[in-house]
């Protein structure tokens, strides 16, 4: 017949894996501590530099011209040469006295020089497409916007506007336009003032139909997939049919 164990000695024996339990909890939670700070201050790689925009090409180092580095007056000549863009429209002025973009003056993104708005554009409607080199509906819309241009030919005005989000970059903008062979007159709007102007919403793209006098016949906020929609929209707004 075996001994029955006796109960002092249980209770111990209880209280002691008790213990040890604690403990290694506590343990357990001082490793978690340990590995979290050196984790916190182990020594990190940079990151890698951002890829380039779809269509820039880049020098032996990688650098981007006009997004990771400055742009040089040769770089400038050389894509504004390759864009091949269209003269800016000139100045017949002078501007309606209740035209919209009366006193707005902007760079010409084919040679820089600055134009009058107002006045260039006075005495015949106008379609306005604002858009940015880094924007991916633009690069899809423009060429439609060009298509129609053509079709329409001197019945209206057709203008694109980079607007103030990338106008920091404009070499980015003129490769842009080589590289999708969208040649039509483009001004470039750094202070927003085409925009405040107009009343142009911040997306892109957006197209802006503006009347023979300067006054705004419709905002746009949308993307055109087809030469008729465009020309829907300026039939309808502006009475112009192409």
């Amino acid at each position: 017949m075996s001994d029955s164990p006796d109960p002092g000695e249980t209770r111990t024996t209880e209280r002691s894996r008790l213990r040890l339990s604690t403990s290694a909890r506590w343990t357990l939670a001082a490793l978690i501590v340990v590995i979290a700070l050196i984790v916190a201050i182990w020594p990190r790689s940079s990151p890698d530099p951002a890829p380039a925009p779809s269509g820039v090409s880049t020098d032996s180092t990688g650098t981007v011209p006009g997004l990771q580095a400055s742009v040089s007056d040769d770089d400038m000549i050389k894509a504004r040469e390759k864009a091949g863009l269209q003269p800016c429209p000139a100045e017949p002025g002078p501007a309606p006295e209740g035209s919209a973009l009366k006193g707005v003056s902007v760079p010409c993104l084919a040679d820089g020089s600055t134009v009058d708005l107002g006045a260039a554009t006075a005495g015949k409607p106008m379609l306005v497409n604002v858009w940015a080199h880094w924007c991916g509906p633009c690069r899809a819309e423009l060429p439609v916007i060009a298509d129609y241009a053509e079709q329409a030919g001197d019945r209206i005005r057709v203008l694109t506007v980079q607007g103030k989000e990338g106008s920091e970059n404009v070499f980015l903008s003129l490769n842009l336009l080589a590289e999708i062979g969208v040649d039509l007159p483009t001004v470039v709007d750094p202070d927003a003032k085409i925009a405040a102007a107009l009343g142009i919403p911040r997306v892109y793209p957006a197209t802006v139909l503006v009347r023979a006098d300067g006054t705004v016949a419709a905002v746009l906020p949308t993307v055109f997939d087809s030469v008729d929609e465009v020309s829907a929209v300026v039939d309808k707004y502006l009475g112009v049919a192409a």
